[in-house]
């Protein structure tokens, strides 16, 4: 049995296939996910699992560099906007980099979907409750 937080083996190999710049997307229920992305369906029922955990597991096991938001949850949801910063915060301390975050209309982050190299669906029912992950490199 794989020893480690991260125990999904499809999220497990997305991650471990990742380049620099490489993109993944976590996404709420409602998130449209393009056929060109490996879609990785967590959703059980409204809220499980949510947003916040799945962000958490996935980015123990996963560089980060950058990371995209909606500009919209700044006032349509700031307590995942606040968790989320949280959880940039403290991953940034435990990678020893600076996370770049890059506010983006939604409809522009839909758009940018089409690159990532897979959605991973929660099922968090709140607004706005995306983001897409950009790979960094450990050295």
């Amino acid at each position: 049995m794989k020893k480690g937080v991260l125990l999904n083996s499809e999220i497990s190999a997305v991650i471990s296939r990742l380049g620099h710049t490489d993109q993944i997307t976590i996404g709420d229920a409602g998130l449209p996910i393009p056929s060109s992305a490996q879609r990785i369906d967590l959703a059980l029922t409204q809220g499980i699992p949510c947003f916040i955990s799945v962000l958490k597991v996935v980015t123990h096991e996963m560089q980060v560099e950058a990371a995209f938001l909606a500009k919209e949850i700044i006032s349509h949801n700031p307590l995942i906007h606040q968790l989320i910063l949280a959880q940039i915060k403290e991953l940034e301390k435990q990678q020893g980099n600076s996370i770049t975050i890059e506010y983006i209309s939604h409809n522009t982050l839909k758009e940018k979907t089409e690159h990532s190299r897979a959605m991973i669906r929660t099922g968090e029912n709140s607004p706005y409750a995306n983001i897409i992950l950009c790979a960094g490199v450990t050295f």
